[in-house]
């Protein structure tokens, strides 16, 4: 029994990391690259400003203060060049309205009103018709079961 757990207890030591050894190569290959601006100011009452540029053109400002009911309201911008070479600049406010972004890039929606098509007009028209025919129900039809 005692050669059992001579056994065990040396097949622990011996299975136990020794010393330690130089950190795993990265899984992927990576360029670093350098910042050549980095500026920051918070102050004490929850004001900030950021300001950051990297050797490969991105450039990021920002700049907030406490806003409604303790929520911080900022705005800035950032640029970049996508892979394909086009300019990408966005600028942005964020407050009690949400986020609102704005830049050449971004999707824009349909000017409002827009045409509504004929057959949606149509199809409206009809059920205004098919109401105006059905006698009113009493509103307990659609009660528990």
């Amino acid at each position: 029994m005692k050669f059992i757990l001579v056994a065990v207890l040396a097949s622990v030591a011996a299975a136990a990391p020794q010393g330690y050894s130089a950190p795993a190569p990265p899984r992927y290959d990576s360029v670093e690259i350098a910042i050549v601006r980095d500026d920051r100011v918070i102050e004490d009452d929850g004001r900030y400003n950021f300001d950051f540029e990297t050797a490969n053109g991105i450039v990021v400002s920002e700049h907030g203060a406490p806003g409604v009911e303790g929520a911080i309201s900022s705005a800035g911008s950032f640029s970049y060049t996508a892979p394909d070479g086009t300019p990408v600049s966005l600028q942005f406010v964020a407050d009690e309205n949400g986020f609102q972004p704005q830049g050449a890039h971004l999707p824009v929606a349909p000017e409002f009103p827009h045409p509504i098509p004929q057959f949606v007009l149509d199809q409206i028209a009809f059920a205004a018709q098919e109401d105006a025919r059905r006698p009113q129900e009493p509103s307990g039809r659609y009660g528990a079961p």
